[in-house]
């Protein structure tokens, strides 16, 4: 970037620093532009967001507010528009559809977005405390019946992987579908050796944090010999290959026994799952490693200091190591 005022080029400079949110402090990793005549700092609007952003996150763990997808999830869960939901919990008009933004709910609202997360709880505010009319009440209530009763035969296979935001995740509740496609978009573009496609999955991810102060899919990853790799990743696969959202196809080499992930016919990557700027790392990532091998790309991540601060005890990685990346 270069001075706005003497056009010259600046550095960039990357610092901790206490920030302050709705009166509470937290440590971030400050990005910024420094000029080295006059000594001035300048923030362009990437760099203001993902700042932004890293104290927001922080902010929302803090006091357990739901973050803006869940929001949405809670909602979509329940059949209902953003405006009929700030409708029945009393919320401002475009409230609901405000917080599915960018906007972080008053501790409050929080509150309340936990509590009707849960079918039971949100059946009894009906029935108790909203102001709507009878008919639209038997409405919902006779939904949230029916809800509970498929909530209640329902075996999930991946509910193991479901965990609040934080640093371990990269502040993103486990994303089911968009997990689901980006495996699949490797797999389509890449057939990638397990090994390999468990390091593309670690710099997505990573890589879409450094960006954007979040990750993609909401996997945590744990350093072990072979490198960055999911937790459970073996688990994940499985599942994955028994839903036939891929295959794994077996081989021997003179290195024993090795699977390989390859796109069934019947599924294909649903690009309209995911923004513009996930689409950017995705492409980013295969496109840097599309002719690394998995033996290559396991060295490689070891560079990392993901990996190295890590490894001793095979610990989980959290996220801020994004910043460190040295490979991507």
């Amino acid at each position: 970037m270069k001075n706005p005022f003497t056009g010259k080029e600046m550095t960039l400079v990357k610092e901790w620093r206490k920030m302050i949110y709705r009166k509470e402090s937290f440590d971030v990793l400050f990005h910024f532009y420094r000029c080295e005549d006059s000594g001035e700092q300048f923030e362009d609007e990437h760099f203001s967001k993902l700042n932004y952003n890293q104290v927001v996150n922080q902010y929302r763990v803090r006091h357990r507010i739901p973050f803006p997808e869940q929001i949405k999830e809670i909602r979509l869960k329940y059949g209902l528009s953003a405006a009929k939901m700030s409708e029945v919990i009393g919320m401002g008009a475009n409230s609901w559809r405000n917080y599915e933004g960018d906007e972080v709910p008053s501790k409050v609202h929080a509150n309340l977005i936990q509590m009707i997360s849960e079918p039971e709880y949100f059946k009894d505010y009906i029935e108790k405390y909203c102001e709507l009319g009878e008919k639209d009440r038997e409405k919902i209530v006779k939904q949230l019946k029916k809800l509970e009763t498929e909530l209640s035969c329902c075996d999930d296979p991946l509910f193991r992987f479901q965990s609040q935001p934080d640093i371990t995740n990269g502040f993103k509740a486990f994303d089911r579908e968009k997990t689901k496609n980006v495996i699949l978009y490797f797999a389509e573009l890449l057939k990638p050796f397990k090994t390999k496609l468990n390091k593309l999955l670690f710099y997505s991810d990573f890589a879409h944090f450094r960006q954007n102060a979040q990750s993609i899919t909401g996997l945590k990853y744990k350093a072990i010999e072979y490198g960055p790799v999911p937790g459970n990743y073996d688990v994940l696969f499985g599942i994955l290959a028994d839903q036939g959202i891929i295959d794994i196809e077996y081989s021997m080499t003179k290195f024993g026994e090795v699977e390989k992930i390859i796109p069934p016919e019947r599924a294909h990557f649903n690009p309209l799952l995911f923004s513009d700027a996930e689409l950017e790392i995705l492409e980013y990532i295969a496109d840097t490693f599309k002719n690394t091998s998995a033996s290559e790309i396991a060295e490689i991540s070891h560079r990392e200091p993901a990996w190295k601060d890590n490894i001793e005890g095979k610990k989980f990685i959290p996220f801020y190591y994004a910043f460190e990346l040295e490979t991507v």
